[in-house]
C-alpha cells in the first residue's frame, strides 16, 4: 500500500458526523471523522471493549489524531453495549446488555465494515481494525474471517474470549440463567444471561483466538501496557507469539486505558495513549515529513 502523504496536519479540517444510525439486529450509532482531502482515505474502525462504548473518555481525542495523519476514523456503540439511540453515553437498556454475544458484536462489526467501505471518501482496497480490550479479539477474529480487512492494531487485547465464571460461579449462573457485574463507575448491577455462554460454546471453534492469529496474513501489531491490570502484557505477548506477521509495542508504565479515564475532561491526549497513537501511526506508515 502506497503511504498516504499531506502537508500540515495542524491546519487540516476535519469533517466530524455523529450518531449516524446503523442497522442491525438492534439500531446503533457510528461516529466518522475524517479529513476534508480530495482523495481516498484508509478506513480506520474502532472496536471497543467490555463495558465500553464510542464516547468513552478520551476516543474522541484519539479518532482526531488518527483522522489528522489522513485517515477515515469510525468509532461504534456495539448493539447490545447496553447503551441506546437515544442515550449513546450511558448503559441505558442494561436487558439488551444481558442478551449481548459475540456473534452479535461479530455481526455488528461486519455491518460497520460494509456500510463504510462503500463511502466515497474511503479507499475500500485499505481497511484496518483497532480494537481495544475484548474488541481487540473480536476484531482478531474478523480480521481472520474478512478478506476485506487489510492490517490489524489492537490495544490491550485479549487473547481468550472464555473469560467466563468458573467453578462454582459458573453452576450458579447456568442455574439461575443469569450473574451481575457491578460497574465501578456507575455502581450498576450489568447482566450477563446464560444465552453468552450457550452462544460460546454453540461456535467455539470460530472463537478461539490463537485459531485465528494462525490463520492471519495481514500485517498486525498489537500494543499493551507493561501494568496492565485488567488484562495482563501475557496476551499481548502470545498473540504476537501466534501471528505470523506482527509486532508487539510494550507502552511502558501503561495500565488498561493507557492513562484514560472516563469523563476524560482534558482536550489532549493522555500520555500513554498517545505513544499508542504514535506507534499506530507508524505501523500504518503514514508519511507525515512531506
Amino acid at each position: 500500500m502506497t503511504p498516504l502523504s499531506f502537508s500540515n496536519s495542524s491546519i487540516m479540517k476535519l469533517i466530524k458526523q455523529k450518531n449516524i444510525i446503523l442497522k442491525g439486529q438492534k439500531d446503533f450509532l457510528a461516529d466518522v471523522i475524517f479529513p476534508d482531502l480530495d482523495e481516498k482515505l484508509p478506513l480506520i474502525i474502532f472496536v471497543h471493549g467490555y463495558k465500553g462504548y464510542k464516547d468513552w473518555g478520551a476516543w474522541e481525542l484519539m479518532g482526531e489524531k488518527v483522522a489528522e495523519a489522513g485517515s477515515y476514523f469510525v468509532k461504534f456503540n456495539f448493539s447490545h453495549n447496553g447503551t441506546t439511540i437515544e442515550d449513546p453515553n450511558d448503559f441505558a437498556d442494561l436487558e439488551a446488555f444481558g442478551e449481548n454475544n459475540y456473534s452479535k458484536e461479530l455481526d455488528d462489526l461486519e455491518v460497520v465494515i460494509d456500510h463504510f467501505k462503500g463511502q466515497k471518501e474511503v479507499d475500500p482496497q485499505n481497511i484496518i481494525l483497532l480494537g481495544h480490550s475484548r474488541g481487540g479479539g473480536i476484531s482478531i477474529i474478523k480480521a481472520s474471517e474478512n478478506e476485506n480487512i487489510s492490517k490489524l492494531i489492537t490495544l490491550a487485547s485479549v487473547s481468550t474470549l472464555d473469560r467466563f465464571p468458573k467453578n462454582e460461579a459458573f453452576e450458579n449462573w447456568k442455574n439461575e440463567g443469569v450473574y451481575f457485574v457491578e460497574n465501578a463507575r456507575t455502581k450498576q448491577k450489568m447482566p450477563h444471561y446464560f444465552q453468552f455462554y450457550k452462544d460460546f460454546e454453540i461456535d467455539k471453534e470460530r472463537y478461539d483466538i490463537e485459531k485465528a492469529c494462525k490463520k492471519l496474513t495481514i500485517p498486525a501489531l498489537f500494543i499493551h501496557g507493561s501494568d496492565d491490570e485488567s488484562v495482563p502484557l501475557e496476551h499481548s505477548q502470545k498473540l504476537n507469539q501466534w501471528t505470523k506477521n506482527s509486532q508487539l509495542k510494550i507502552i511502558e508504565n501503561a495500565g488498561h486505558t493507557f492513562g484514560a479515564k472516563e469523563p476524560w475532561r482534558n482536550d489532549f491526549l493522555p500520555n500513554e495513549l498517545n505513544e499508542a497513537i504514535e506507534a499506530c501511526l507508524d505501523f500504518l506508515k503514514y508519511d507525515r515529513s512531506n
